[in-house]
């Protein structure tokens, strides 16, 4: 698809007032050019959610100190007024001390769906309808698409540039606000769209790290939040022998095998954490595998929640998917079951259920079990 495309293609409901979530990048800040071209009242926002401690630790990620300056230098050259929002205390309760509890309780969390659940699709989506915009625009790589009348999300175009997965909270009457103007075409025409805007930022390295995690290095985090979480336990094998001590279940994640610190005649891998026995459970490659587990906190995107459905799932966001037997129960949970097995089903990561390319729902892993 080509710019002036995406033009005409952003004129088709004549002239709004947009606010567009602007993160300092090049895919948000090229959203806003684009909705400024095709004659839009644009507003940009961006938010600052953590302190300048981590900000300081780590300018390669989003919504730190350099990037709202980019943010600011991309709405000068576009012509868009801009402002920055404070977000810090929601952001430390919704993600960061979720994120800290979480592998405290053994999970392995996804903060960025949990920013884009609460502090994007909630509150700042609440921001835009204040400002009376008729939309909020985001430089996520998805797609919206209107049939009869119904807003479905949709994976983006570009297959590895996919976002879809870490927005599978997103709800119904949020989507119908919302616009996704890049996610029909690919990063590389971005950035070129990005280049015939003349934005400075249009060679700019994607952010890698999760943003409030300086280098990486989420076990600081979470122990400079959660003191006791490295409270020394058992290392074990699944048939309950002893292997060796822990320094905190918050140091292993469910399929590692790299510096579980223990010497065995074959390799080993983290097969499960039981954080109420403060255990970490070491077994062989095959035991990995499991068929059935318990999915929470669902979200659908449907306008008819079925009882049972067949679909394509997929349990991180770089998996292929697979097809799996999603069957309600009564208390809001859903008992999955996927074919073949899946490798390291981890507590704390995302089901995400599609239809083809749509989302039609997801819900957390709470569980594996055997029937």
């Amino acid at each position: 698809m080509s710019r002036q495309e995406l033009i005409e293609q952003l004129k088709r409901n004549g002239r709004q007032k947009i606010v567009v979530a602007m993160s300092g990048g090049v895919d948000s800040s090229t959203v806003a050019a684009l909705l400024h071209d095709a004659g839009h009242e644009v507003i940009g926002i961006t938010l600052q959610l953590y302190s300048t401690d981590y900000e300081a630790k780590n300018l390669g990620t989003c919504c730190a100190g350099k990037d709202i300056y980019d943010a600011q230098m991309a709405s000068d050259k576009i012509g868009i007024p801009h402002y920055v929002f404070n977000y810090e205390h929601n952001f430390k309760a919704e993600v960061i001390d979720k994120f800290a509890d979480s592998y405290v309780n053994g999970e392995t969390p996804i903060p960025c769906i949990l920013c884009n659940k609460t502090i994007k699709f909630r509150d700042l989506l609440r921001a835009a309808k204040d400002l009376s915009a008729d939309r909020m625009a985001t430089g996520h790589y998805v797609q919206r698409i209107d049939v009869n009348g119904e807003a479905q999300l949709h994976k983006g175009a570009d297959p590895q540039k996919d976002q879809s997965y870490f927005l599978f909270t997103t709800t119904k009457e949020q989507l119908a606000m919302l616009e996704f103007p890049i996610g029909g075409i690919t990063k590389d025409k971005t950035r070129e769209i990005a280049k015939y805007y003349g934005l400075d930022i249009a060679d700019k390295a994607d952010s890698q790290d999760i943003c409030f995690v300086p280098n990486g290095n989420y076990r600081k985090i979470v122990t400079e939040l959660r003191p006791d979480s490295e409270r020394r336990g058992k290392i074990v094998m699944s048939d309950g022998t002893v292997l060796g001590e822990h320094q905190g279940i918050i140091n292993y994640t469910i399929g590692q095998r790299r510096g579980l610190g223990i010497s065995y005649s074959e390799p080993l891998y983290v097969v499960k954490i039981n954080p109420k026995e403060n255990e970490v459970v070491l077994g062989k490659r095959d035991q990995l595998i499991s068929k059935h587990f318990k999915i929470v906190d669902i979200n659908w995107l449907l306008d008819t929640i079925p009882s049972e459905i067949e679909c394509t799932v997929k349990l991180r966001s770089a998996h292929v998917g697979a097809i799996a037997n999603i069957k309600l129960n009564g208390d809001g949970t859903a008992d999955a079951e996927i074919y073949g097995g899946y490798p390291g089903i981890t507590p704390g990561q995302a089901c995400v259920m599609y239809n083809d390319s749509r989302v039609i729902g997801g819900g957390w892993i709470k569980t594996t079990y055997s029937p």
